[in-house]
């Protein structure tokens, strides 16, 4: 019997460390991380099918949270998006061009960020996505391209002149190779836009990273991806949450 209430006290000492320790949640509820659209500034309220999404931004078609509008203007060197200029440091290549473009259509249509979409406080956005885990071949292969472009700053999303309109280069900030700012591939995707992207160790068609290109003939492999990172985040309550109460629980039943 002393055994037993033992066991009990353990238990219920464990759940309330488990229930009264836990964070508060930063991503959305389980139900809502797949098939969303962040609350951000050009994102649809709910994705749906879009069928004459422009160029690069087309694999989405089927099922995507941007316009036909705004994938168009994703593909202007200076669009109304964001009056964002890629061309700051001089033009950029072109081959590196096809890279900023293709991650400013999965930023805009993609429906399955939902597992890394947070909260923040922008008077742009009230959502953004932290530490997607970008393919690791997708973040070489852009790194790559645009080793012969220039920029003058390694975060792009703050730090810019906006006096002018569109992003200028801040004074003293020099204009140099990208890998001058960015030396490694990880240094690119992870640093440009705040840790949006997390570069992944898993590879394209691996079901655990997100690719940025993608031929949507074979269907959309990002789906997948969410559905997986979606369960890992959901779990099943404190048991899933916490293994050591699950432990206590049985020695409480076999006791």
């Amino acid at each position: 019997m002393a055994q037993r209430i033992t066991i009990q006290l353990l238990l219920l000492l464990a759940w309330v460390a488990a229930v009264g320790g836990a964070r508060t949640p930063t991503v959305r509820a389980r139900t809502e991380l797949l098939n969303v659209c962040m609350d951000a500034k050009h994102h649809k309220e709910k994705p749906g099918p879009e069928d004459k999404l422009h160029e690069q931004c087309s694999p989405w078609r089927k099922n995507a949270c941007c316009s036909t509008n705004t994938s168009q203007e994703a593909h202007k060197d200076v669009s109304y998006l964001y009056n964002f200029d890629w061309n700051h440091c001089g033009e950029m290549a072109p081959a590196c061009r096809r890279h900023f473009i293709q991650d400013t259509c999965l930023y805009e249509c993609s429906p399955n960020l939902g597992p890394w979409i947070q909260q923040v406080d922008q008077s742009w956005r009230k959502e953004r996505v932290l530490d997607v885990p970008l393919c690791k071949e997708d973040c070489e292969q852009w790194w790559k391209d645009c080793s012969t472009s220039y920029t003058c700053k390694s975060n792009w999303h703050k730090g810019w002149n906006w006096t002018s309109g569109s992003n200028k280069c801040p004074v003293g900030a020099a204009c140099l190779s990208f890998h001058f700012y960015f030396p490694t591939p990880t240094d690119l995707c992870n640093e440009i836009w705040s840790h949006s992207f997390k570069v992944s160790n898993y590879r394209r068609g691996s079901g655990r990273c997100i690719q940025m290109w993608f031929d949507p003939a074979q269907g959309n492999p990002n789906e997948e991806v969410a559905r997986f990172y979606a369960a890992a985040m959901s779990g099943a309550g404190p048991w899933a949450a916490c293994p050591v109460l699950l432990s206590l629980g049985l020695l409480w039943l076999l006791s």
